[in-house]
């Protein structure tokens, strides 16, 4: 460049050299606001689940009956995933966020007055189908802060999730205890979404898209997701790693539910629950993910992550009756599972910001897919072979996971 300018310098007719023109600058992004959005709208999904014998004795209606009311939540989250996530990458945000925390709201009060459980079952995959602003969040809070600050905004979202999920049980337990019924908790559910429109829809550019992107039809969009991990193999590897790591902390999740309660452990639910609280420090630590990711890259900081999950599988195994080791092992897997997802998902948020809801939505979908899968090895083998082969199993999908992106090439 400085030989080129020198050279125009020389000519008979120096021509004026303009400033180049000013590099973008990040838009900025309320990553508070983005966080506590994310808790507040993914906790809808799991405060129930403490509420089920409740909700059962209240209806009149078997555990198991009253067991559809959860799986009707993960159902309705992944159809919404499916359905309403890639509309973020055309639509106007504003009004799409005002439409589902809306809908969201409505869905809670009708489970709160559900007369029955079929009408309480209908009212959860409505409000699980629209309650997927935690995955349009996450691509608009990435591509507001830009690539250099996209791990670390990445991870604070993602804590807001963890802890909302984590932490939504507990507070839903402790308000139906102190109300006397599980519907006073839909209420205050539908109140904290509610009170989300007076200030979200502000904090949100009117479109992801760029200016000027010609919009893609919906059609079109749906049927272009599968086309996403054929072109991109950035997103082949991190939804190969994150459907893996997700199937590990599913098996190891709902295998110690069990293993739990049996002899010679013999805990009770109150003690089961009480794991999920002390794995808060490994959420916590876990946003840490996210700068390490900006500095070093998704790939080591994802390879890492589930060598912790490996850790984890290990002290759990060679220690299964200690309450110490088994807690240390819970911390590890959520210390892990959570790192690998941040920077797994900071990757494919870098593909661009015109596709960057359906390359989340490819993801997530993946990471979902992985922990259903899981959630059914576990079910089937600690009944047939007990904890051991559980571990194992789960170990087999952290190897699974570590070779998809073996590979230590830059993925692009």
């Amino acid at each position: 460049m400085p030989l080129l300018f020198s050279r125009r310098r020389t000519a008979a007719a120096p021509a004026p050299v303009s400033a180049p023109a000013p590099a973008p600058v990040p838009a900025r992004v309320n990553v508070l606001l983005f966080a506590v959005a994310g808790a507040v709208t993914v906790a809808n999904l799991y405060f129930p689940q403490p509420l089920l014998a409740a909700v059962a004795r209240g209806l009149a209606v078997s555990d198991r009956t009253a067991g559809l009311v959860a799986t009707a939540a993960q159902a309705g989250y992944a159809l919404g995933i499916l359905l309403l996530v890639p509309l973020a990458d055309t639509a106007r945000l504003r009004r799409l966020t005002r439409v589902l925390l809306t809908a969201t709201a409505a869905a809670l009060l009708a489970a709160a007055a559900a007369p029955n459980i079929l009408t309480l079952v209908l009212a959860t995959l409505a409000l699980s189908t629209t309650t997927v602003l935690p995955q349009i969040l996450t691509p608009v809070a990435a591509a507001l802060a830009g690539p250099e600050r996209r791990g670390r905004v990445v991870g604070v979202v993602g804590l807001g999730l963890t802890l909302g999920s984590t932490l939504s049980r507990t507070v839903s337990g402790a308000v139906s205890d102190a109300s006397g019924s599980w519907r006073t908790a839909y209420v205050c559910a539908a109140v904290a979404t509610a009170a989300l429109l007076w200030v979200l829809p502000r904090a949100l550019p009117e479109r992801l898209a760029a200016p000027g992107a010609r919009p893609v039809p919906y059609g079109r969009m749906l049927a272009g997701l599968p086309r996403l991990l054929s072109v991109h193999r950035a997103l082949r590897v991190s939804a190969l790693a994150g459907a893996c790591v997700f199937a590990a902390y599913s098996v190891f999740w709902a295998a110690l539910v069990f293993h739990l309660a049996a002899p010679p452990l013999g805990y009770g639910p109150a003690a089961t629950g009480l794991f999920g609280l002390l794995t808060v420090p490994a959420a916590l630590a876990s946003a840490y993910a996210g700068p390490l990711t900006d500095r070093y890259g998704a790939g080591p900081v994802a390879r890492r992550a589930l060598g912790c999950v490996g850790l984890a599988l290990v002290t759990a195994g060679a220690a299964p009756v200690s309450p110490v080791a088994l807690v240390a092992a819970a911390g590890l897997v959520v210390l892990g599972t959570s790192a690998c997802q941040i920077a797994n998902q900071s990757r494919v948020l870098g593909l661009g910001r015109e596709v960057a809801a359906r390359v989340n939505t490819v993801f997530m979908l993946s990471t979902f897919g992985g922990g259903a899968l899981g959630s059914l090895t576990a079910a089937w083998l600690y009944e047939a072979y007990g904890w051991t082969a559980t571990l194992l199993a789960a170990a087999g999908f952290v190897l699974l996971g570590t070779a998809a992106g073996g590979r230590r090439r830059r993925v692009a």
